[in-house]
């Protein structure tokens, strides 16, 4: 049988639990206020005059030891200036929010040593990463405070933006939302012969976004009621890095950029404004087979993408995304305009889905020559569903009200095997929908392929590499993946909803690959 050592609740339910709970403070990050909180809607988002230089995460490339790269790291307490002059309590990796950006080689065995300097438990997961279970980070590897957690393994990823985050046992959602969470680069040879834009923070950009709640005195608040139980927690004012009303000042013709969905639920539709176009060249797992020029992309929580942005013409341009008031009755696929309204600042109509968020103004330092982007990129055979030899099926529901998160009927049990999947095997996993709500649904210890929607193709950034996949309401996806190796009997992985108050509420499942 699984068992996990009992971990104190990191954050306030309510404010009964705040008062009783008087040792919170000292985590630095757990006493949020909730006072001045209202449910969160897209009617709260507003913005503020002025812009910021946008923050690039410093590099850490780790130190090469005895032929592996190791990483130390450590889980701090910290504080944020969301507002200039208020600071707020957070937590982050070797800074006060958020962390560096890891960088790794495919093929390289890494090392990490992960000092837990908070007064809470917490884990680290290596969100994309095909690894051992005892490495992936989930719940079942809490780092208590004051304990080092040193997993290895081999980066077995092809060149892309991963990231490793909070997994903690329902308290996934106001860890990461605190700023427990760091983007990860892997590089490989196939991707540098195509001689894309890769100087790390001068023409190649990470933007983590995150939607974060700052109350009425500029304190950033983590609200936990029925509303955002359901819902997820959504803000009313975005960060980029950490960076509100982001502004970079680029040197070069093109724009590689790295976009991380952060949030902890809230999906986006990021686009150029002017309706300008963007050749989406990745998605989570790597390279797509070739560049596609696309005019929106969709990304829900824990979702990554890349664009390559032509500045040539050396005009400043606006990245802008749209986001749904509700992921509710998200039907009829990923194309532009789907998700209907939800922005920041209003519409002239006063309604909220005339309105959009400001992601990054993007201002070139002078005309260039117009962005090349090799035709081809990767080779990625069709995935061929004739190779699976079962099929699996998962069903994700809210219950009335989102009072019974479950997937095929049963909530989250860390002492439940739910699958037990043979090792090297080809199998199809049916993701059906029977909710009214949207689902990001991420497999660990995975890179699959989507074969279709309901019988239909999947769109241009569902043709690559996926760990995470949106399943729409009333929708089925189907996945074509296999487990290549890592088997462990009993030490398990998870499959979940990406949006954290539902996989803390129990909309996951734990699965262990063992031997065919």
């Amino acid at each position: 049988m699984i068992r996990t050592p009992p971990i104190t609740q990191a954050f306030p339910v309510d404010r009964r639990t705040l008062i009783k709970s008087a040792g919170f403070a000292a985590a630095g990050f757990a006493a949020f206020p909730l006072a001045g909180c209202k449910a969160q809607d897209a009617s709260m988002l507003d913005s503020t005059d002025g812009s910021n230089p946008l923050a690039i995460p410093p590099l850490q490339s780790g130190e090469m030891e005895q032929g592996a790269r190791v990483f130390r790291l450590s889980l701090t307490p910290g504080q944020k200036e969301f507002v200039p002059g208020v600071a707020s309590p957070t937590i982050g990796i070797d800074a006060p929010y958020l962390g560096p950006t890891l960088e790794m080689r495919r093929g390289e065995w890494v090392q990490f040593h992960i000092d837990n300097k908070l007064a809470e438990g917490a884990t680290v997961h290596w969100h994309g990463f095909e690894l051992p279970a005892a490495a992936d980070g989930g719940p079942h590897q809490l780092i208590r405070p004051g304990e080092r957690w040193s997993p290895s393994f081999e980066v077995r990823q092809r060149a892309s933006l991963y990231w490793c985050h909070s997994h903690l046992e329902r308290e996934a959602g106001p860890q990461v939302y605190a700023g427990l969470a760091a983007p990860i680069y892997v590089r490989d040879d196939e991707e540098e012969r195509l001689d894309l834009p890769s100087d790390y923070g001068v023409d190649d950009i990470p933007l983590i976004v995150q939607d974060r709640v700052i109350d009425g005195s500029g304190r950033l608040v983590y609200p936990l009621s029925m509303h955002t139980r359901m819902m997820g927690v959504r803000g009313n004012r975005i960060f980029v890095n950490g960076t509100e009303n982001a502004v970079f000042d680029a040197q070069t013709g093109q724009l590689r950029l790295r976009i991380l969905n952060g949030s902890n639920a809230r999906f986006y539709d990021f686009s150029l404004e002017g309706d300008r176009s963007m050749q989406l060249i990745a998605s989570d797992g790597g390279l797509l087979d070739r560049p596609h020029i696309v005019r929106s992309v969709r990304l829900a929580p824990g979702e990554r993408a890349q664009v390559i942005i032509d500045l040539s013409e050396g005009r400043p341009l606006r990245l802008l995304a749209t986001s749904p008031e509700s992921t509710m009755g998200m039907m009829g696929g990923r194309g532009r305009g789907m998700m209907g309204g939800g922005m920041m600042g209003r519409g002239n109509s006063g309604d909220a889905s005339g309105d959009v968020f400001q992601i990054l103004d993007i201002r070139p330092a002078r005309s260039a020559q117009p962005a090349r982007v090799p035709t081809q990129l990767a080779s990625l055979a069709p995935p061929d569903p004739s190779s699976a030899v079962r099929t699996r099926r998962f069903v994700l529901d809210m219950g009335m009200m989102g009072g019974g998160m479950s997937i095929n009927g049963a909530a989250m049990d860390m002492n439940v095997i739910n699958e037990r999947v043979p090792v090297g095997q080809w199998e199809i996993w049916e993701i059906a929908n029977a909710s009214m709500m949207a689902h990001p649904f991420h497999i660990h210890n995975a890179q699959f392929r989507v074969i279709d929607r309901d019988g239909r193709a999947p769109p241009p950034l569902e043709t690559g590499l996926k760990d995470t996949v949106i399943v729409n309401p009333r929708e089925q996806v189907r996945l074509l993946l296999r487990f290549e190796e890592h088997t462990d009997p009993d030490l398990p992985y998870m499959y979940h909803c990406h949006i954290l108050e539902h996989e803390d509420a129990g909309m996951m499942g734990q699965f262990v690959v063992v031997k065919s």
